[in-house]
């Protein structure tokens, strides 16, 4: 899945491109899909919480939330450059245009839950920084906001409310399959 980037050094494309909100199954999912299919996992949130030296929610408290997703967008685009297994972005990378732009031509697939499943997976929210207070409320809202986000950008969309792990990772790897013949 290598490329040659013209004039520069071979860029790499990732197998697949996780998108949802906090609690869709983004790290879960990935990780089983990119076993499944002998890839590498990356997420986007752990790569920015190893450029910081801290966790996500140190840094929205720390330096708060523009920082962090300065951080996050140079995080994807540079996994989006360097990545070639299964790629899970943090909940709200998508809300840069930027971050959007560069998923044009990305397999992106956008793990759709509902507020309960979501809230159940959150649980207390504890390094969820933007979910910290009232869980439900603040996911029902990054939903409506988000979603119009998540459409633009996915190639494929997965109910992942009331499925397993398994069970959405298998959908996906038929797919997968098929399309990278």
């Amino acid at each position: 899945m290598s490329q040659l980037a013209p004039g520069g050094p071979p860029t790499h494309r990732p197998v697949a491109v996780l998108v949802g909100v906090p609690g869709a199954g983004k790290s879960t999912v990935g990780r089983v899909l990119a076993r499944a299919l002998g890839v590498s996992f990356r997420d986007t949130d752990r790569d920015v919480e190893q450029i910081a030296g801290k966790s996500v929610s140190d840094i929205f408290v720390d330096e708060g939330e523009d920082h962090f997703r300065r951080l996050e967008r140079a995080a994807v685009a540079a996994a989006l450059l360097e990545h070639d297994g299964v790629l899970a972005l943090g909940g709200g990378a998508i809300l840069d245009a930027g971050t959007r732009a560069l998923l044009a031509d990305q397999r992106v697939i956008w793990l759709r839950v509902d507020v309960p499943a979501a809230a159940k997976r959150v649980g207390l929210a504890r390094n969820r920084p933007l979910l910290a207070m009232n869980p439900r409320a603040h996911l029902r809202e990054l939903m409506a906001a988000r979603a119009p986000l998540y459409a633009e950008v996915a190639t494929d969309t997965i109910e992942a409310s009331h499925r397993s792990v398994s069970e959405i990772v298998d959908q996906l790897h038929t797919s997968l399959s098929r399309t990278n013949r």
